[in-house]
C-alpha cells in the first residue's frame, strides 16, 4: 500500500525580492547568510527575485538558489552588466535604468527581504517604505538584522516618529528577524496584515 502523499504547504509568498549589498568585501558571514537564504528559498519552492548581479550578497544568494534547483529571476540595468558582473546562468532581464529595475522587481515579488547592504540597498528600502506610507502597496517587508546592522536605521525612523514627521503606525509595516530561517515565515505571517493606526508594533520572528 502506497503511503499517502503529503500536500505541499499553500504559500502566500511565491516570489520574494532580496535587497542586499553587492560588495565582495562584505563580512564573510553576511555573504554566507545570503547564500543560506538562497538555499532556503529553493527548498521551499519560492522564487528569488534580485538585482541580477553575480557578486556580493546578491550573487551569493542567486548562485546558491540556482545550485539548489530553485527559481531565480534577475533584473539588471545595462550600465551595471560589468560592474555588478551579470549572473546569466539564471533568467535575467536587462533594462534601461534603475527605475525600470526597481519597478520590475516590485511587480515580480510578493514580499521583500532586506539584508545588510550599502547606500543602494538603503535607497531601495526607503523607497519601498515610502510607497507603503502612501498606501501604494501592502506587501511584507522583512529586515534581516544581522549583528544589529539595521538598528541605526530603526533609530532614525523612531526619531522621525518622535518628531511627528512620520506616522506612528509606519514601523508596524515591516518585520525584523535576526536569523535567515526567520525571514520567509515572517513574510508569510505578514501577508495581508493590515496596519494599526494607533499602535506601534514591530513584528518579530
Amino acid at each position: 500500500m502506497n503511503a499517502p502523499s503529503v500536500p505541499s504547504p499553500v504559500r502566500n509568498v511565491r516570489s520574494i525580492c532580496l535587497f542586499c549589498g553587492s560588495s565582495n568585501d562584505a563580512p564573510p558571514h553576511y555573504i554566507e547568510a545570503a547564500a543560506e537564504f538562497g538555499r532556503t528559498l529553493a527548498a521551499a519552492g519560492v522564487r528569488l527575485v534580485y538585482g541580477g548581479g553575480g557578486i556580493g550578497l546578491m550573487g551569493a544568494a542567486a548562485k546558491a538558489a540556482h545550485a539548489a534547483g530553485g527559481a531565480v529571476f534577475g533584473v539588471i540595468p545595462e550600465f551595471l552588466r560589468r560592474k555588478e558582473v551579470i549572473y546569466d546562468d539564471v533568467e535575467t532581464v536587462v533594462v534601461r535604468n534603475m527605475h525600470d529595475r526597481k519597478r520590475i522587481m516590485f511587480e515580480q515579488s510578493d514580499a521583500f527581504a532586506v539584508f545588510p547592504g550599502g547606500i543602494g540597498t538603503l535607497e531601495e528600502v526607503v523607497e519601498l517604505i515610502s510607497w507603503r506610507r502612501l498606501d501604494l502597496h501592502a506587501k511584507p517587508i522583512v529586515f534581516l538584522n544581522l549583528d544589529g546592522f539595521w538598528d541605526p536605521f530603526f533609530r532614525l525612523i523612531d526619531y522621525s516618529v518622535d518628531r511627528r514627521l512620520t506616522p506612528l503606525w509606519l514601523p508596524s509595516t515591516w518585520g525584523v528577524t535576526e536569523t535567515v530561517e526567520g525571514v520567509l515565515p515572517l513574510a508569510e505571517k505578514m501577508t495581508g496584515a493590515g496596519r494599526t493606526d494607533d499602535e506601534q508594533v514591530v513584528a518579530k520572528a
